[in-house]
Formats: structure tokens, sequence, C-alpha cells
């Protein structure tokens, strides 16, 4: 059900979640790193690329199915792991793991999110994956995963691209501390008066010697998020790892990473098929989708989008955005002359020029808006991310 038929378009419920929204909060969800010149790298990368469309190939039926570790999927599409999912909802990462069972689909829940990750579990059916940050030694991890385990989940995602917090300035501007705005249930197992900061310091120390440990850990799936170079997801591959997962964190961690669209043919090449491949960052709409899985992802993952559902409407929101989602697939897909998704390939899109807005008009691609900064120059920012 859309919303009661509020929202017909996917820019309309931006615009509702940032009328809703704190400016803080909104810039701590739109903004990236420093000059945010990924996450404008990340919508252009989407406009580089033009579709090949065949015709007389009778579409009248289409699937929009496919499966990721065994689990049907009803659409290619999966609700990436946010830290703040909470501001957002008052229900976090439950909210979206209920959205995302009626949906068809599957939710990452991210180990600062809130409720806890039993609670996410216990007030949902659906599969579920859990998002690593590491925050402590191995015996930490060895608990943790054992919760992980204990509480069902179906597979274990590490975030590998978080060596340093990511300098985001608009948090900055706005002297917002994102990392001391919320409890997080899931760290209850840190060692008494450790800080974030100090916890963070073995995050940063990470190693391929660690991902070894944890593949001896544990006999569920394991992903490594944040791959970004070819050599990297050979090495994942190599190391036993089940899902190489592109990102680069939304544009909020790395300024001028390459955006993950552009990266994504030379990481599934490098797996070569012995791994699925899944990537976020700057999904927004129906034709993104279909040229990552046209390049050869899996499925792809939703952050911003989920979070501005939910601000714009709560799960109704959510459920709005993954249907408008649906049906952008399911036209992109006729008109491509695509009926299943397992047509999609690289012949299906082609290299092309990006087409921007008119000059003096603002951007009709979501989330990106002209303003002026502290120093009275203008600044473009682009608010869509992971």
């Amino acid at each position: 059900m859309r919303a009661n038929g509020e929202w017909l378009t996917i820019p309309e419920i931006v615009r509702a979640a940032r009328a809703r929204l704190a400016p803080h909060i909104w810039d701590f969800a739109a903004g990236g790193a420093e000059s945010e010149t990924t996450l404008r790298r990340n919508r252009a990368a989407f406009d580089c690329l033009t579709f090949r469309p065949r015709v007389l190939r009778d579409v009248r039926h289409r699937d929009l199915s496919t499966t990721f570790l065994g689990h049907s999927l009803s659409l290619p599409v999966m609700l990436a792991p946010v830290g703040s999912i909470q501001h957002f909802h008052p229900d976090g990462a439950l909210a979206c793991a209920r959205v995302a069972e009626r949906a068809g689909t599957i939710t990452f829940v991210s180990t600062v999110a809130s409720p806890s990750l039993e609670d996410v579990r216990a007030g949902s059916k659906g599969p579920l994956v859990f998002q690593l940050y590491v925050r402590g030694d191995r015996e930490w991890l060895r608990a943790m995963i054992g919760r992980v385990e204990r509480a069902g989940y179906a597979a274990v995602c590490v975030t590998v691209d978080s060596a340093a917090y990511g300098r985001r300035e608009r948090d900055l501007e706005n002297r917002y501390l994102a990392r001391q705005s919320h409890g997080r249930p899931n760290l209850a197992v840190l060692p008494g008066g450790v800080g974030e900061v100090t916890r963070e310091q073995y995050q940063a120390a990470l190693t391929w010697d660690d991902v070894d440990w944890l593949r001896s850990m544990t006999s569920l799936p394991l992903m490594l998020k944040g791959v970004l170079c070819p050599e990297d997801a050979e090495l994942a591959v190599q190391h036993g790892v089940d899902v190489v997962y592109v990102s680069n964190h939304g544009g909020r961690q790395l300024d001028h990473a390459p955006a993950t669209v552009e990266v994504l043919p030379e990481i599934v090449c490098a797996v070569a098929g012995r791994a699925d491949v899944i990537v976020d960052s700057g999904f927004m709409r129906g034709t993104d989708v279909l040229k990552a899985l046209a390049l050869g992802a899996r499925a792809v993952l939703v952050g911003k989008l989920m979070a501005w559902g939910l601000a714009a409407g709560g799960e109704g929101g959510l459920e709005c955005a993954l249907d408008l989602l649906r049906d952008e697939i399911g036209t992109t897909m006729a008109n491509i002359g695509v009926r299943t998704t397992a047509e999609l390939g690289p012949a299906c899109v082609r290299p092309s020029i990006p087409i921007g807005p008119e000059p003096g008009q603002m951007s009709s691609i979501p989330g990106i808006r002209s303003m002026k900064g502290t120093n009275g120059a203008g600044a473009l920012r682009a608010s869509e991310g992971t």
C-alpha cells in the first residue's frame, strides 16, 4: 500500500522527509565527507550510463525476483545497515525489518543501531543480516558472533572501509556529535569505561588475518562491506568470503572515492562467480538498480532512501518507497526488452555523456541542491548516498 496514496513519486518522499526532519538530522543523513565529491560522483556515474533498449520481445510479464544466499527476494533491492536509523523511526532497525518482511526482501541490521539485535530478531520473521563494526578484541568478537548466531541471523557482514570516522562537515558545522546521539544496545558487551574513540581503534587494526579468524569462528555466510578495488575482491574470495559488498559508505567516509557503479564491473570480473556481489551508495531510482544488475550485481541496497521513507511516513512511507522502486524497475525492464532479472547483462547498458539540469534550475535528481556555505560561496551538495 502506497502510504494511502499520498506519494506517487520518489522525489515527493524525499521532499516530505526533509520537511519533517530537524535540519541537523537532514544534514546528517544527506551529507558526505568533506567536499562531498564522492556523493556527487555516485550520482554522476549513474548518469554516465544509458540503456540499450531492445524491442519486440513480448514483455507483458516481468519477473523482478532474485535470490540471495538461498533466500528468495521479490525484488532485487535490500535494506542497507544504517546505524542512525532510530533517528528516522522510533522502532529503528525493527521497523525496517518489519517492512522488509512484508516486502519480501532482507534488511541488514547495524551494530550501532537500536533496538538490540535480539529484539529485532524477536520482532520480525524475515531473514536478517548483521552488519559488524569491530569494537573490541577477539573475545569481544567471539561474544558478538555468538549473539548473532543464537539470535538466528542469516549472515554476518563485516564493514572494512571505516578505519577512521569520516569528516562529515555538515555535522561539524552543526556541532552535531552523531556518535554520542543515541544508545547502542549491541555494544553492551564492551568493557566498562571504554570510550568510542578507543573502541574504533579495533576497527582500524583489522587485517586479513582477522578475516581468516572470523571465517573460522562461524559457519554463517561472511560478507565484507566497503570493497572498492578488484585486488581486495580477489583477496576476499581467497580468504573464504561468501559475499563481496561494493560500497563507498554512501560518500560519508572517504572524499574523492570512486562511485561504486564505476568499479562494479572490474570487481565482478575479479570475483568471477566465486562469490555474490552486492552494491550500495547513491541508489535512488529503479533505473539505478537495473544498471547495477546489468553490470553484475546480485542485488542493490538502499540506505538514505530507506531513512527518508521512514521519516516521511513511518513504515508506510518506506513501503511506499519500495513500491515505487518496484514500479520503476518493472517499467524500465519492459521498455528495455527484459523480462527477468536474469536477462540483465552488460549488453543492456552503454557509456554515455551525462545530462545536467538546465542552467538556473533545481536539479531533477532527488536530493541534489545548491546551497550557500558559511563563507557565502555557492556549493553544490548531493544528498543521496547509500
